[in-house]
C-alpha cells in the first residue's frame, strides 16, 4: 500500500493524459489542440509535484492516430502546447509515451505495461517498485500494476469505479487533490 510519506525525489511519476491532465471528449478523441483543455489547476499541480519526484512522464493510449482519425502530427502539436503551458507554469514532463496500436494485445497499450518498460529504458536510474501511476481508468491501475507500480486512481471521469479496490492504492477527486495532499504530508514531516 502506497504511504505518502515514503515518497521521496527518486521516485517517479507516471501520469495519463485524458482524464488526468484535460477533458476528455466522451467516446471520441482530442484531435487538435483547440480541443485540448486543461483540468483547473493541472498546470500548477504539475509544478507542485515537480520537486518530489525525479522524473514525471506521461503515459496515454491514442488509438486515434492509429484509425487514422488523427495525424501524428497532430498529436505532436497537442503535445507541445500541453508542454508549453505546464512549463509556463513552473512544471516540466520528461517524456510522452503514447500507444497509436489498435490492437488490445499490443504489449504497448494499456494495460500491457510496454510503455513502462520504454520509460525504464530511456531512464535506467527509474525504480518501478518506487513509481506511480495516476489515471482515471481501470486499465490506467492495471497497467501500474503490470509494471509493479503503485497506483493513484482520480475520480475526474469515473467516479463510479469502487474503492477500496485491490489494483489502486489511493484516491483524490483529480490531480490538484494529490498534489494537496502531497504537499500537506511533507509539512508534517
Amino acid at each position: 500500500m502506497l504511504q505518502l510519506e515514503n515518497i521521496t525525489p527518486e521516485w517517479t511519476l507516471f501520469l495519463d493524459r485524458d482524464g488526468v491532465i484535460n477533458h476528455e471528449k466522451n467516446n471520441d478523441y482530442i484531435l487538435h489542440k483547440d480541443e485540448f483543455h486543461f483540468y483547473d489547476g493541472v498546470t500548477k499541480a504539475l509544478a507542485t509535484l515537480r520537486p518530489f519526484f525525479r522524473y514525471i512522464l506521461i503515459t496515454t493510449n491514442q488509438k486515434g492516430v492509429g484509425k487514422g482519425v488523427m495525424r501524428l502530427e497532430d498529436l505532436q502539436n497537442i503535445h507541445q502546447y500541453m508542454l508549453t503551458e505546464i512549463e509556463q507554469a513552473g512544471g516540466s514532463i520528461d517524456q510522452i509515451y503514447f500507444c497509436a496500436d489498435l490492437f488490445d494485445d499490443s504489449p504497448n497499450r494499456k494495460p500491457n505495461p510496454g510503455m513502462a518498460f520504454q520509460a525504464k529504458a530511456d531512464f535506467p536510474d527509474i525504480d518501478l517498485s518506487k513509481s506511480i501511476m495516476i489515471g482515471n481508468r481501470p486499465s490506467d491501475m492495471k497497467f501500474g500494476r503490470n509494471a509493479g507500480m503503485y497506483t493513484v486512481f482520480v475520480a475526474t471521469t469515473h467516479p463510479e469505479v469502487p474503492f477500496p479496490d485491490p489494483d489502486i492504492d489511493l484516491r483524490f477527486e483529480d490531480l490538484p487533490a494529490f498534489a494537496e495532499a502531497l504537499i500537506q504530508i511533507s509539512k508534517l514531516q
